[in-house]
């Protein structure tokens, strides 16, 4: 009897030790892949604010030596960081500024109305996505140099322009297919013409995505290195001095640099995530 109730009961008591194990798994799983998620997304950025504060025994700042704020003092100390810095800001907020008022008016057109060729439109608008950038790089350095068009800071302009666009109209009509068509109907009733419905209903509803897109335009430009390389002639933006210094070793500067845009973005995310909050507790 006593076998035959151990071997009953054992079955019960793993039973309940695996029910109370899945329950716990269930109950924590998500938040701990969450902060494990987290963690992988910032440790390359901790490190990169960490090896700022680094001064390096040698020319290569890959372990951390010694600690320092002379690097924070003397930012501008390598020869032509900050100048690689300004023209990539230049170039970004150009490109992001021209990209956003284009892909606006494209995803409005695109999600508003109805005109022939527009399925081919809403295709062709995403090959600058797909397209490989050593392909679109190539092709556009063929471009340039058949249209007699120098290669340099304009040049990149007008490359990071074409391939921003994509991203920005893909973004804005995520989010105009959200709005209710009947707002601009009332408003139309109210005998406000297209222009003025649009500039008084549409922007205002469609502002998250429209800044969203004009931020995202603004990333891909000054992150981008690829399309910048071939078509940069004797330029040089951020991306390409990283690049370059990497074969000589890269001066600890450039993390402060990397550090300050951090800082940036995560001051703006905040804030636009405060100014989100606000408003929606103000519209409830």
């Amino acid at each position: 009897m006593d076998a035959s109730n151990a071997r009953t009961a054992r079955p019960l008591h793993y039973s309940a030790a695996r029910e109370r194990a899945a329950a716990f798994f269930g109950r924590h799983a998500i938040r701990v892949i969450g902060a494990l998620a987290v963690v992988y997304l910032l440790l390359p950025i901790a490190v990169v604010v960490l090896m700022s504060l680094n001064d390096p025994a040698g020319r290569y700042n890959f372990t951390f030596n010694a600690f320092t704020l002379d690097n924070w003092a003397n930012m501008c100390g390598p020869y032509g960081l900050c100048e690689s810095v300004l023209l990539s800001l230049q170039i970004a907020l150009a490109a992001a500024a021209a990209a956003t008022v284009i892909g606006v008016l494209a995803a409005y057109a695109l999600t508003r109305f109805d005109f022939a060729g527009r399925a081919t439109a809403n295709v062709l608008v995403l090959l600058p996505m797909t397209m490989p950038e050593v392909v679109l790089g190539a092709s556009l350095l063929t471009l340039y140099v058949n249209a007699g068009i120098p290669l340099g800071p304009v040049a990149i302009l007008l490359a990071h322009i074409m391939f921003c666009i994509s991203f920005v109209i893909i973004v804005v009509k995520a989010r105009l297919a959200m709005l209710d068509s009947r707002l601009l109907e009332a408003a139309t009733d109210l005998y406000a013409n297209p222009w003025r419905a649009f500039r008084r209903v549409t922007l205002p509803l469609a502002a998250p995505g429209i800044l969203a897109g004009a931020v995202l335009a603004f990333a891909l430009s000054f992150d981008d290195f690829i399309i910048t390389n071939f078509n940069s002639g004797s330029a040089m933006t951020f991306p390409m001095y990283v690049w370059g210094a990497a074969k000589r070793g890269v001066p600890p500067q450039v993390n402060v640099v990397a550090t300050l845009i951090f800082l940036v973005v995560m001051s703006l995310a905040v804030t636009m995530s405060i100014v989100t909050t606000v408003r929606a507790r103000r519209a409830r």
